[in-house]
């Protein structure tokens, strides 16, 4: 990267971005690499690392952020433990902490699609078992544990015995005669060796050793002969432990040099994901967009200076390369000319390095070999010649690396010098960049320039608007319009004589004056058909919107009317199913009865059917015969069923039961059941009689009929919700045909859907009255027993 690039790059303040990445970062490499990011200039290098950045977005977005916190660097200390030092507690739990990020990064990662960065997760390489020997072995930087090792554990144990021994020992020194020769009563330290504080005149009275004086003389730290032994054992126990810690501390490093590629490899890994996972932090925090990449043109839609407020920042609208290759900004001081320079060159450095653009998400940046700049910071109209001359250096150095392959961005360009020799060179300057195939974008107040660009192929003006009536500047950029200085008019509103402004306006010539008219009648028809335009913007909203309410009501009609078909097609298809199925019903729920209720004496049942069938035959042909002769019904007549005769041979009465088919009646007198021949009878009731009587037996055949081919009772365990109702519908109009009173319903426990179902249909159904779950023996809440109308 050359000089000129660089310079460039702080200009643009592509470090400032920089710095605010780095504070997303987490590790202290990671921001460093955050710090030293640089822009790329292949493109397919840039497009790999925008990749990164959204792959990273969407798993921030999905899954939180992955713990990098707590990594530190371990190249140092890998490299001297494969050397064969030994790494202190610190430098362990460091590489600990990298083993541990590397697992749980690796679980963050587990499961993702593939995507740019899934391989970087796929790499890593975690060793649980040395994690946790190092976090379990070291609880602190100045703290083993005692499992570290079981030699460890034996030596601590016997310290600890003999410290208490020695405790014991001056304890009762202590709390014998003797303690009015101490100081205090306490037992302390001195030089790793248990002692007691004894007054300087007693100092013999104690036998032992003296260890240590007080600054006043008046203490003496006394080691007691008693003590002196156990005191001695207790320091070989520290040498010991000292020198198997040392041993830990050593077998433990040598662990980690075994595995020093792969902790190696895992740190890299880390730090290179913490960058891509700042880029992502930073992409949420200024809601940026991956931009489109091209080689051709850069097209920015709603670009904001990532380095302002961006809920203040005015988005712009800046292209280059496609319609023109080279762009002039005009516009008042202070309009925003300068920034929407910077914006340009700064998104478009930002891209390079991988990072989103603050724009929307139908924006495309160009890649460059280099963006170019020469962008001063002073503003007043005072410069002098030495500005000139930088500036003039800078342009120069330019011009010398500028190619296709450049972006030159221009800040009031031919500033700093004489107006007409100042255009003149800034006009050239600009034509010998577009004729090294560079693209070129600058701002400037000369008028020559805005005609330059208006009639020159390839070259476009664009305005910073400024507010004539509130004196400020709307920093909204127009592009193909040249802007105007408005010198006079805010010169005017801020106070300054008309007659001062009336003899400025007549210095001016006649050219400038008429190319500043062109220039106010062109911004009042721009503003004119902006207005306009956004009113049609606002009509053709109205209208889409009237259009879309329009087709959800059709599509809903739509949808309704399918619904209320669909609903007929069913219940006509239902209605033709259920009187089809009504022949057989009787018959199929007899056959599913008969095979869930075994002991019901079906012989008795089929018996019962055909006498109700036979009665209920002659019944009714006793009433049609009957309604002919209501009058006076011939004595003599054949008896049939429901009849009263009388016996000739015995003058006494019966009502006959039955007809067999050889004529032979059976008769019921009384409490016998007798039988007789037609002669040996006389019917003595009168027809209209006969008929009540034949029309009661008829209701008791049906009844009979009914009732011995209706179950009382319907299981309807197994079936989905829909078919369950649908049986029980069936169900409910063959027991109100068959005069059921009650019913049971068996539906089961389970989920309880199809028990809500049915009672839910129990609650609106014609046929019940009302309705309870089963009683204790009858099947409690899996059934439910319905009382009918």
């Amino acid at each position: 990267m050359s000089e000129l690039f660089e310079k460039s790059i702080q200009v643009l303040e592509l470090p400032r971005v920089l710095e605010r990445l780095a504070g997303c970062a987490v590790t202290d490499e990671g921001r460093e690499r955050c710090l030293a990011l640089r822009p790329l200039t292949d493109l397919d290098d840039v497009e790999r690392a925008q990749k990164e950045t959204s792959a990273a977005v969407n798993m921030l977005i999905l899954r939180g952020t992955p713990g990098f916190s707590g990594i530190r660097p371990v190249v140092a200390s890998l490299q001297r433990a494969d050397m064969g030092g030994s790494l202190n507690t610190r430098e362990l739990l460091d590489i600990a902490a990298v083993l541990r990020a590397a697992r749980t990064a690796g679980d963050y990662g587990a499961g993702e699609e593939k995507n740019a960065i899934s391989h970087l997760f796929r790499a890593l390489t975690p060793n649980k078992f040395l994690e946790e020997t190092i976090t379990s072995s070291i609880l602190g930087e100045d703290e083993i544990a005692d499992s570290a090792s079981g030699e460890l554990a034996s030596i601590r144990r016997h310290m600890r015995a003999t410290e208490a021994k020695v405790r014991d020992i001056l304890q009762k020194i202590i709390s014998s005669n003797q303690s009015k020769y101490l100081q205090e009563s306490i037992i302390t330290i001195r030089s790793d060796r248990y002692v007691v504080p004894v007054k300087s005149e007693h100092k013999n009275d104690i036998p032992g050793l003296v260890h240590d004086v007080s600054s006043s003389g008046s203490t003496f730290f006394i080691e007691p002969m008693g003590v002196v032994k156990a005191n001695n054992e207790l320091r070989e126990l520290l040498a010991k432990e000292k020198k198997e810690i040392e041993r830990i501390l050593a077998q433990m490093s040598a662990d980690c040099a075994a595995h020093k590629e792969d902790i190696l490899e895992d740190y890299r890994l880390l730090v290179w994901l913490d960058e891509i996972f700042a880029r992502a932090k930073l992409s949420l925090k200024l809601e940026c967009t991956e931009p489109r990449l091209s080689d051709k043109y850069l097209h920015l839609r709603g670009a904001r200076h990532p380095l302002l407020d961006q809920k203040k920042a005015v988005a712009n609208d800046l292209e280059l390369g496609e319609r023109f290759d080279t762009l002039v900004i005009t516009g008042p001081n202070t309009g925003g000319k300068t920034v929407t320079l910077k914006t340009m060159g700064l998104i478009t450095l930002m891209a390079q390095c991988g990072l989103h653009i603050p724009a929307k998400d139908d924006s495309t940046v160009r890649v460059f070999e280099r963006v170019l700049a020469d962008i001063g910071d002073e503003q007043s109209i005072a410069q002098s010649l030495s500005t000139f001359s930088s500036h003039m250096t800078n342009i120069v150095g330019i011009l010398e690396e500028a190619d296709r392959d450049t972006l030159i961005l221009f800040d009031e360009l031919g500033a700093g010098t004489d107006p007409v020799e100042g255009a003149a060179l800034a006009a050239a300057i600009i034509e010998s960049a577009r004729g090294l195939g560079a693209q070129v974008a600058a701002t400037t107040h000369y008028a020559e320039l805005k005609v330059y660009a208006m009639t020159t192929p390839g070259v476009e003006n664009a305005s910073c608007e400024f507010n004539v009536d509130t004196l400020a500047p709307t920093y909204r950029l127009v592009l193909g319009i040249p802007g105007k200085s408005n010198a006079f008019a805010i010169s005017r509103r801020l106070g300054l004589p008309e007659y001062i402004i009336d003899k400025a306006a007549a210095r001016l010539d006649a050219e400038n004056v008429r190319f500043e008219d062109v220039l106010t009648r062109l911004d009042q028809q721009r503003q004119e058909m902006e207005r306009e335009r956004a009113e049609a913007k606002r009509l053709k909203l109205e209208m889409e919107q009237s259009a879309s309410k329009a087709r959800e009501y059709r599509k809903k009609l739509e949808e309704e009317r399918s619904k209320v078909v669909e609903k007929a097609q069913a219940e006509a298809r239902a209605i033709i199913q259920e009187a089809r199925a009504a022949s057989d019903l009787a018959l199929a729920e007899l056959k599913d009865m008969k095979k869930r209720q075994d002991k019901l004496d079906w012989q008795r049942v089929n018996d019962s059917r055909a006498e109700a069938r036979r009665l209920l035959n002659e019944a009714e042909r006793n009433i049609g015969g009957s309604a002919q002769e209501v009058e006076a019904p011939p004595p003599t007549r054949p008896a049939v069923a429901g009849d009263t005769v009388e016996l000739v041979s015995m003058g006494t009465k019966a009502t006959v039961l039955s007809v067999n088919k050889d004529g032979v009646l059976q008769l019921q007198a009384g409490i016998l059941k007798i039988t007789a021949k037609q002669e040996e009878v006389r019917v003595v009731e009168g027809a209209g009689k006969a008929q009540k009587e034949a029309k009661r037996i008829i209701t008791q055949a049906q009844h009979t009929l009914r009732t011995a081919a209706v179950p009382s009772q319907i299981d309807l365990r197994g079936m989905e919700t829909l078919e369950a109702i649908a049986v029980l519908e069936r169900f409910l109009d063959t027991a109100m045909m068959g005069k059921l009173e009650t019913v049971t319903i068996i539906h089961g426990k389970g989920t309880g859907a199809v028990r809500k179902a049915v009672r839910d249909y129990c609650k609106r159904s014609r046929y019940v009255k009302s309705f309870r779950p089963g009683r204790y023996g009858e099947g409690e809440d899996g059934v439910t027993v319905a009382e009918l109308r």
